[in-house]
């Protein structure tokens, strides 16, 4: 045998320990190219999947998504995730791409807020205000990883008391689960030993077409909400619910994202886009329909279920085109969508809002569910 026919022979072996299913328009991220030490704690990559043909590759840097691979409706498997090829890529590149995002997720107006009569200040990482967490929030930390099983991994995360100004020891264990129904399910579990703020989500970028093959704006959106919190010009809620009756954040049917993103209205033009919070239409705490996307061209649908009371839906709006993500492709604007479920943006600040308090004693549980079908 040859030294080339040996070669085609490792390749193929190890090209289908990563994938399942028909192989035909993605390229697998390869485990090597995470494996190296990032302030001092190991990156890796891991890899879960469902015996029909759905893979999902996360990293514990910034407890991160890095692929989704679904079949479209010819059964071709495909990436719906923007993501990148290495660690070293997600350290310098788009921190939010996939991440897991905390201790507090979204807004938090002036980068502060009053717990118990106390004042915490926080690192001010978005103008005078808060995004993400601060400016080294969970999505900047290496976390502890354990594979379970092929169709589970738990990420954990320890955040000292004090870090990013926010109080209290805090624990978050988040279970990243494929289900044989073709779910991507994210199990958040957060102890506390002081009384602190909480608000978790993933912020995958999601492009059911494929990441990378251009934008959005001919997918189609529901969302299970008759109301909004509206935004000022720095994007900080007002505090106000307002319906979304008449405007053009009324996703109750499904409609075409591209149609009224562009139209002339506050709210719009305040984010150059869509990146709203909505109120679910549900009861508090019960597992339910919280949006639901649909891509014509691929004929791929993605089901979002949540616990929370929210959903930011982000139309990739700040992303600049300059960014190189899998395969050399460009991220630009407009160019994925994000359904962030989660607690309101700024609920620190507005009493009205369902609360992100934590207590000592108190165990802090989230489900969400990403389910991919196709029609």
């Amino acid at each position: 045998m040859s030294k080339y026919s040996i070669f085609t022979g490792i390749l193929i072996v190890v090209l289908n320990s990563y994938c399942s299913g028909p192989k035909d328009n993605y390229t697998p991220v390869m485990k090597a190219r995470f494996q190296v030490t990032h302030e001092g704690k190991r990156i890796d990559l891991y890899t879960i999947r469902n015996s029909k043909g759905m893979i999902v590759q996360l990293t514990n840097y910034g407890g991160k998504l890095v692929s989704i691979i679904v079949p479209d409706k010819d059964g071709k498997p495909g990436d719906v995730c923007l993501g990148y090829e290495s660690a070293e890529e997600y350290i310098r590149g788009i921190a939010s791409l996939g991440a897991t995002m905390g201790r507090v997720t979204n807004r938090i107006a002036n980068a502060r807020f009053t717990l118990n009569d106390s004042v915490y200040h926080l690192a001010k990482n978005n103008g005078a205000h808060t995004i993400h967490g601060g400016a080294k929030g969970f999505r900047y930390r290496v976390w502890d990883a354990r594979q379970l099983d092929d169709q589970n991994v738990e990420l954990s995360y320890f955040s000292k008391d004090g870090e990013e100004g926010f109080p209290g020891n805090l624990t978050l264990k988040v279970l990243f689960s494929v289900t044989n129904d073709n779910e991507l399910k994210l199990t958040y579990h957060a102890t506390t030993d002081k009384p602190t703020m909480v608000n978790f989500t993933n912020h995958a970028f999601f492009n059911l077409s494929g990441a990378g093959t251009g934008d959005i704006l001919d997918h189609e959106l529901m969302v299970n909400a008759h109301a909004f919190t509206p935004v000022d010009a720095d994007a900080i809620p007002t505090g106000e619910i307002k319906a979304v009756d008449g405007t053009p954040l009324d996703f109750r049917e499904l409609t075409r994202i591209g149609d009224r993103i562009d139209e002339d209205f506050d709210q719009l033009k305040h984010v150059g886009g869509y990146d709203h919070n909505f109120v679910i239409h549900k009861n508090e705490n019960e597992l339910a329909m919280a949006a639901l996307l649909y891509d014509p061209a691929s004929g791929r649908v993605m089901e979002v279920k949540t616990t929370e009371p929210g959903i930011q839906i982000y139309t990739a709006n700040s992303l600049s085109g300059k960014d190189m993500g899998k395969g050399g492709k460009a991220y630009g604007p407009r160019s994925s969508v994000c359904l962030e479920t989660q607690h309101f943006p700024d609920s620190p600040n507005h009493p009205n809002f369902p609360s992100t308090v934590l207590n000592p004693g108190e165990d802090y549980v989230s489900t969400t569910i990403y389910r991919f079908s196709v029609k």
